[in-house]
């Protein structure tokens, strides 16, 4: 199974919401947790079916603060437990074993002064504590002050709050592949404060269970928050899907178009049908190109990316980072189009 977590930072505008159906594409999760939505509940079953996710729980925003939504394909069996405006408890049926185990999607306070009544919610829901469970999304707290650079320093007491609800609850942290920070604020070096606010942690159960997990912090050009995608088994594959030829109309944007559709023309004979046939043929094979040249590029962008938001920030790093956000969304809206 995959399982994408997000703080997403508001869904409330439709180049957004198109930016999210591309990494959904590009990941192909079959699960997904949403954290600050924005939206009210209907709003944002409509965002989620646009997605792709028929199946879901969403918990309306207060204001345009909050809001989660947690959603899985039509092949996961899903039953749901509790939710909140901090929460999301369900438990997944493993196709394979026919395995069940519990996944909390959950989002503590921002608000320091209401930290203690999120660490009291997080002891609620332990209440099952043979099953396996795992706990992820954005707790708004760090385990340790290494895991902050820039800003004030983080209260211990905070810290250690914290990490004692984990340890009352039998939760420890699952670890991840990718850049060390899931959050991030400031454009220039003066201001800038990198902060591990979203993670992924589990009971022993759950961590005897998937050997072979593996979570990943993925490189982002909107949000300040990284998603992070949880991998239960490193033999999940993506599914091929059946490819029927269409003209896309982003096709339109790429120079090279129009001289293919000629080229494809003069070269070919017949009857129109025929030559329709052909051109479709041959388009097929220049899309597979262009694809493929696309995809190198968008991966060198997002290598570059990783490469400098795991570098020492300064005001050209920074510079940088904007123009490889920017130069990523481009290549999104083409996708979307």
């Amino acid at each position: 199974m995959k399982l994408l977590s997000w703080n997403v930072r508001g869904l409330g505008q439709s180049r957004t919401v198109n930016r999210l159906k591309n990494m959904l594409r590009d990941v192909n999760p079959s699960v997904i947790f949403l954290i600050e939505t924005k939206l009210q509940s209907k709003r944002m079953e409509g965002v989620r079916k646009s997605c792709g996710f028929i199946n879901g729980i969403d918990v309306a925003s207060n204001g345009r603060s909050g809001g989660l939504s947690l959603a899985w394909k039509n092949n996961s069996k899903v039953q749901v437990r509790s939710y909140s405006n901090r929460h999301i408890d369900v438990i997944f049926e493993e196709d394979l074993d026919g395995v069940s185990w519990r996944c909390t999607g959950f989002y503590e306070a921002p608000e320091v002064e209401n930290r203690e009544a999120s660490w009291a919610l997080l002891r609620s829901l332990d209440d099952m504590p043979d099953m396996p469970w795992l706990v992820i999304g954005d707790f708004n707290e760090l385990l340790l002050a290494s895991e902050k650079q820039g800003g004030r320093l983080r209260s211990e007491s905070q810290m250690n709050g914290f990490r004692m609800d984990l340890t009352d609850c039998n939760l420890e942290d699952i670890g991840y592949n990718g850049i060390w920070y899931t959050w991030e604020w400031g454009r220039l070096s003066s201001n800038n404060i990198r902060e591990r606010l979203d993670r992924g942690v589990a009971n022993p159960a759950w961590l005897t269970l998937f050997t072979d997990y593996h979570l990943d912090h993925l490189v982002h050009s909107f949000s300040n928050h990284c998603p992070l995608l949880l991998t239960t088994s490193s033999s999940d594959q993506t599914r091929k899907q059946m490819h029927h030829f269409r003209f896309e109309a982003a096709w339109l944007l790429d120079e090279s178009c129009e001289g293919e559709v000629r080229n494809l023309w003069n070269s070919c004979t017949g009857n129109i049908p025929d030559r329709l046939t052909r051109i479709s043929l041959g388009l097929e094979q220049w899309f597979i190109r262009i694809k493929k040249e696309k995809k190198i590029h968008v991966k060198a962008l997002q290598q570059r990316l990783k490469e400098l938001s795991e570098s020492q920030p300064n005001d050209d790093n920074l510079e940088e980072i904007l123009e490889t956000k920017l130069a990523l969304n481009m290549e999104a809206d083409r996708e979307e189009i």
